[in-house]
């Protein structure tokens, strides 16, 4: 139970001290800042938009069945295939079912969260499929041999001289090779892979429920392409992703764009309905849609947590959180980092292991603030303590001071007991490693509040 928990403790402790790593975040979250900023401006009732957003996900939520049943028969009234599957091995299963007996040796794939959390990219290598990452952070990362730093932006914990020495360290690229100069080589040395892949791997924004389609919105076109030059489509996609209605769409994408991006809209933004029709002249021949449980139904089935199944994945909630800006996204240790990963990484992935990331928070409310579904993330990760608690996930030492503290709280006698010097003395010596090297304990004063009160009121 505390391995990961003391991991978490000396990696946050490493990171947030480490000033380099401080500027890049510092800078790279200052120009989102900025962007997010203007792109409001095509709100002229943001509030209104975030409640209309935050109903219809809440609705979806409490009848997904219902939904994702109409997804299945409307897609697969086109010829679309939909795979169910409890959890990533499974999923893992039906992809490698898929390209073994299509004899698929490469794959192209656009950046996706799901197959992440998965780790697909590492199955299929073991299965001797080369899987190539087509966004240019997410390929940034994977020849870097590292995961994505953040949910939206892959690569913000690095600099542009960083990436320039990773090319040059790679392919030779000159070390002062500009931004401009990478993403041309990337786009040169993509084509040829996205021309030979015999199949494409995405994930999607949405699954649009009337309509039986997916969308997918993206800056680059590698999505696009992916979609649509390889033979199969396979799109890897968690069960909560789900909308209603395409109508829907005029209000999520900006939505997410503006919060993800600062965009007002993204460049690329695609519904694909299914595999290849009768009379079209591109698309791919075969198209699945795997949806993925992975534990999400274990959150649905939590009264209140299960409002994280809104989530849009906008990234706005660690943009904003001061523990993400300080820590950084690889001391999460798991897929979804920041606010969101903190409520739902433990119903994922087991309150036993990753608990204490519901407990590295301030408590601030500023993701909350920004959330474009309003989710209570604050209030939920108190429900996740809460829970904790309930599942007995503490130590002993956790268990006694807990329990001296309200006793010592219930009884007015106990406070006042000892001076002000020996409380000071004890608090040194029991809560000084707790509170922190970097700071100093606050001092009890010499007359207490109650004294005070006496003595002013005479009473």
């Amino acid at each position: 139970m505390h391995d990961l928990h003391t991991k978490f403790k000396v990696e946050a402790e490493k990171i947030a001290f480490d000033e380099i790593h401080r500027n890049k975040i510092k800078f790279n979250i200052g120009r989102y800042d900025a962007a997010v900023e203007k792109g409001k401006a095509q709100f002229c009732d943001m509030d209104l938009a975030k409640d209309r957003a935050g109903s219809i996900k809440f609705k979806v939520v409490n009848e997904l069945d219902k939904y994702l049943t109409e997804f299945e028969m409307n897609f697969s009234a086109r010829g679309g295939k939909v795979i169910w599957a409890k959890d990533g091995e499974e999923a893992v299963s039906e992809v490698l079912d898929i390209l073994k007996r299509n004899d698929v040796k490469m794959v192209v794939k656009s950046k996706s969260m799901t197959t992440e959390e998965i780790e697909l990219n590492e199955n299929l290598e073991k299965n001797h499929i080369e899987s190539v990452e087509t966004d240019l952070g997410e390929y940034i990362v994977q020849l870097a041999g590292e995961k994505p730093y953040h949910i939206v932006t892959p690569a913000m914990h690095k600099s542009k001289e960083n990436v320039a020495e990773l090319f040059n360290e790679k392919f030779d690229l000159p070390i002062n090779s500009t931004p401009e100069e990478i993403t041309y080589f990337v786009r040169k040395k993509l084509k040829d892979k996205f021309l030979n892949a015999d199949a494409g791997i995405t994930g999607a924004n949405f699954l649009i429920a009337d309509v039986g389609a997916i969308a997918l919105t993206e800056n680059e076109g590698n999505g696009f392409l992916s979609m649509s030059l390889p033979k199969i489509h396979i799109v890897i996609v968690g069960i909560e992703k789900i909308i209603p209605s395409i109508n829907d769409l005029h209000l999520f994408w900006p939505l997410l764009a503006q919060h993800g991006t600062g965009q007002k809209l993204t460049v690329y933004n695609s519904v694909v309905l299914g595999p290849r029709q009768e009379g079209e002249v591109d698309g791919p021949e075969e198209m699945y849609v795997i949806l993925l449980d992975n534990n999400r139904t274990e959150l649905l089935a939590k009264k209140e947590q299960r409002r994280a199944l809104s989530c849009i994945r906008c990234g706005a909630c660690l943009n904003v959180c001061p523990i993400y800006k300080n820590i950084g996204g690889y001391t999460y240790d798991t897929t979804y980092s920041g606010p969101i990963g903190a409520v739902i990484t433990p119903h994922l992935k087991g309150f036993e292991k990753y608990k204490h990331l519901s407990f590295a928070s301030t408590l601030c409310g500023k993701c909350t603030e920004v959330c474009p579904v309003r989710i209570n993330l604050h209030e939920l990760l108190l429900e996740n303590r809460n829970e904790s608690v309930k599942l007995k996930l503490y130590d002993t030492s956790e268990k006694v001071v807990m329990f001296a503290w309200k006793n010592l709280m219930l009884h007015r006698k106990l406070i006042d007991f000892s001076s002000a010097k020996i409380k000071n003395i004890f608090l040194g010596k029991f809560f000084q490693k707790q509170w922190g090297s970097r700071r100093d304990l606050p001092k009890i004063n010499e007359q207490s509040f109650h004294d005070w009160w006496k003595k002013e009121r005479g009473v």
